[in-house]
């Protein structure tokens, strides 16, 4: 929404932009999650704060005690400190990883998804057309990386992130697998269009089946190449991404960034509903509170 991580929290000179890595399609300036940076300094800070005022506040008591204050017992040679609790992860990977709202969310998309490619591909010869899904978030679900994250204190780096893809520990995305089993038995082709470099792509395609997710087409991203995915369905269009197979009509799309859908961008947040006039007809939304393009846009 990591690779051999080290360090501990910081910065890690996010580009709250899109930032073009190892990952799929998240390059869009992975850091840790707001909540966890902005909570632990906010509780280092007030310690600090409070430790001149505890001071200040109680120097003026031991002048009025009538009686000199009894010394507190000390603690038993060898006594164990209190326990360290566990690290709670923030509230977004905690609602995406443990509500019952979120596994709704993902399963009545693709439900409603299914029945959109149905209608639009009736008539249509089978294999002549397709639809187009984004990868992480969408398909799989990656945030087990996000609270190993968490748990150990670090950030997101390339080379944790490609360790976790090599990992295939990946999991489904509720409603994913019905969805792209329904599109082909319909006759639609699936193309998972992915910004995963291409190295990688083995990797995802290992962890697809892996959980038995079928797909026809897995297009990545070049090393170098752009993050916006127009020029990839394109060839899909056009039969270039595998020729063995044709051109493809895309009719659906699925995803959980804006991006992720054909000349979408962030700037549509501020039109009026009627830009969103393809959303639940052939473009689909998931939610990803983790990470996204969403995270440069000012707080309201």
């Amino acid at each position: 929404m990591l690779r051999p991580v080290a360090g501990t929290i910081k910065e890690n000179g996010r580009n709250p932009d899109h930032r073009v890595d190892q990952r799929p399609e998240r390059h869009y300036g992975r850091h840790i999650p707001h909540g966890v940076s902005f909570r632990l300094h906010s509780v280092i800070r007030m310690r600090s704060l409070l430790s001149p005022l505890r001071v200040v506040f109680l120097l003026p008591l031991s002048f009025v005690a009538c009686t000199p204050a009894t010394p507190a017992p000390k603690a038993a040679s060898g006594a164990a400190s209190p326990a360290a609790g566990p690290v709670v992860p923030t509230d977004e990977l905690h609602w995406l990883r443990d509500s019952a709202e979120y596994r709704a969310i993902t399963i009545q998309t693709y439900r409603v998804a299914l029945e959109a490619a149905a209608q639009a591909s009736a008539g249509r010869p089978a294999g002549s057309w397709a639809i187009a899904v984004d990868a992480d978030e969408t398909i799989i679900d990656n945030s087990t990386y996000e609270v190993e994250l968490q748990r150990q204190g670090l950030v997101h780096t390339d080379a944790a992130w490609k360790a976790w893809v090599k990992r295939g520990e990946r999991v489904a995305v509720p409603g994913a697998a019905a969805f792209l089993t329904g599109v082909q038995k319909l006759g639609g082709r699936v193309a998972v269009v992915t910004n995963t470099v291409q190295s990688l792509c083995p990797d995802v395609a290992a962890n697809l089946r892996a959980l038995s997710l079928p797909y026809d087409l897995l297009v990545c991203r070049a090393e170098n190449g752009e993050d916006r995915k127009e020029s990839r369905w394109k060839s899909i269009a056009d039969g270039t991404a595998r020729p063995d197979l044709g051109p493809a009509e895309i009719l659906v799309w699925v995803g959980d960034n804006i991006q992720d859908f054909p000349d979408q961008s962030q700037a549509l947040r501020s039109q009026p509903e009627s830009a969103f006039g393809d959303f639940g007809v052939r473009f689909f939304a998931l939610p990803n509170p983790i990470y996204g393009t969403w995270e440069k846009n000012p707080p309201r």
